[in-house]
C-alpha cells in the first residue's frame, strides 16, 4: 500500500450517506458521484450527521491517499477528487463543495464524501445548482494555499515595509533564510470568508507582531523559541495560525468576503509579514493547480522537488498546542 507523505490536508467532510436527496429524481439516495447527479435535486444532511476530518495526502505525481491521524477513511487508501458542486441554500450564500471518493485496492468504491468549503445547517435544504469536473482541482488547490490578505505589510530587501497588493513580480523582498530574493509570482483570489477559508486573525503584538496579522488558515508561522517552552527539542517551529486560535487574542475573522494573495519565489521561503516570519507559497502537487497555466509552464519541472517546509524548522503537531496559554508561551520563547 503506498505511504502518502507529501502535502497532507486535514479537510471536514460528510460520508455520503449524511448528505441525501430528499426531493428530485434522486428521492432518497445519498450523495453520488458525478455522473449519478441530477441538477435541481434538493439535498438535507441527516438529523445526526456531522462533519469529521478527513486527512488528505497529495504524492508527487498528484494522485491523492488518505493520510494518518484521519477521522474517515482507511489510511493510505486512494482518494479521487470526482468533482465540484454549487449548493443552494433555502436562505443565505450559495456554498462550495467537492466530492471525493475513496477506492478500494480493486479499484472500486469504497466511500463517497462531501467536502464543503463553508459550514452546512443541519435544518437547511439544498439544491444542486452545478456540478462540473474542471473547476474542481483548482478549488481543493485554493483551500491548500497559504496566504496573506490585502493590507499585510511585507518587508522589502531595504528594508522598507509594503502592502501585499502593491508587490509585483521581480520585486526583491527579505527572507529570513537566503536574505533577497526576487519574487516570481503573486497570486490573488477573493473568496468568502467562511468555513475552511475564514483568515485567522493574530492580533498586533500577540506574536511581537507589529500589527494586526490576517492569514489563511493553515498559513505557518516560523517561531525562534530562545527557549524550549514547548519541549519541541528544537529552536525553529512551523505553526500553523488555526493551531493557536484560543478566542481572544487570536481568532476567526468569520464573515463577509477576504482578499487573499500569494508569493511564489524559485522556492519556499520565509518572509517577514507585519514584522514576523512567515511562509510564502509552498508549491507541491496540491497547490500547483491554483497557477496559472502560462505560470506553470515557466516553472523548472523540478521546482516543487525542492519545497521543503522541515528546512525551516519542525512542523507542530497541534497536540502540542491544545493547551490555553500555547499562544503566551510561544511568545515568551522567541523573546528569553
Amino acid at each position: 500500500m503506498p505511504t502518502p507523505d507529501r502535502a497532507i490536508q486535514s479537510i471536514p467532510a460528510y460520508p455520503a450517506d449524511q448528505f441525501q436527496v430528499e426531493i428530485g429524481a434522486n428521492m432518497g439516495d445519498s450523495l453520488g458521484v458525478l455522473d449519478e447527479l441530477m441538477l435541481d435535486d434538493i439535498y438535507q444532511l441527516c438529523p445526526t450527521a456531522y462533519a469529521k476530518r478527513l486527512a488528505l495526502a497529495s504524492s508527487a505525481d498528484g494522485s491523492f491517499h488518505v493520510a494518518q491521524d484521519t477521522e474517515l477513511g482507511m489510511i493510505g487508501a486512494q482518494l479521487h477528487l470526482d468533482c465540484a458542486l454549487t449548493l443552494m441554500p433555502q436562505s443565505g450564500d450559495n456554498i462550495e463543495a467537492l466530492v471525493m471518493v475513496e477506492v478500494d485496492q480493486e479499484g472500486l468504491i469504497a466511500a463517497i464524501y462531501l467536502v464543503p468549503m463553508a459550514p452546512m445547517d443541519l435544518q437547511q435544504s439544498y439544491t444542486l445548482v452545478r456540478a462540473e469536473r474542471d473547476s474542481a482541482r483548482r478549488k481543493l488547490a485554493q483551500m491548500a494555499c497559504v496566504s496573506f490578505t490585502r493590507g499585510t505589510r511585507i518587508t522589502m530587501a531595504t528594508g522598507a515595509q509594503k502592502p501585499i497588493e502593491d508587490l509585483r513580480p521581480g520585486d526583491r523582498i527579505l527572507t529570513r533564510d537566503e536574505g533577497v530574493q526576487e519574487l516570481r509570482w503573486i497570486g490573488q483570489t477573493t473568496s468568502r470568508a467562511v468555513g475552511r477559508m475564514a483568515p485567522v486573525l493574530i492580533r498586533a503584538g500577540v506574536l511581537n507582531n507589529a500589527a494586526d496579522l490576517l492569514v489563511s488558515p493553515d498559513h505557518r508561522l516560523l517561531v525562534y523559541q530562545r527557549h524550549d517552552e514547548l519541549g519541541t527539542g528544537c529552536p525553529e517551529l512551523l505553526v500553523r495560525a488555526r493551531d493557536l486560535v484560543n478566542g481572544d487574542s487570536v481568532v476567526v475573522q468569520d464573515g463577509g468576503f477576504v482578499d487573499y494573495f500569494q508569493l511564489l519565489f524559485d522556492r519556499h521561503h520565509i518572509v517577514y509579514a507585519e514584522g514576523i516570519a512567515a511562509e510564502s507559497l509552498f508549491l507541491d502537487s496540491l497547490t500547483q493547480p491554483a497557477l496559472p497555466v502560462e505560470i506553470l509552464d515557466r516553472i523548472s519541472p523540478s521546482l516543487g522537488e525542492r519545497q521543503r517546509r522541515d528546512a525551516h524548522g519542525i512542523d507542530v503537531q497541534k497536540a502540542l498546542l491544545d493547551r490555553p496559554d500555547a499562544v503566551n508561551l510561544l511568545k515568551r520563547a522567541s523573546l528569553r
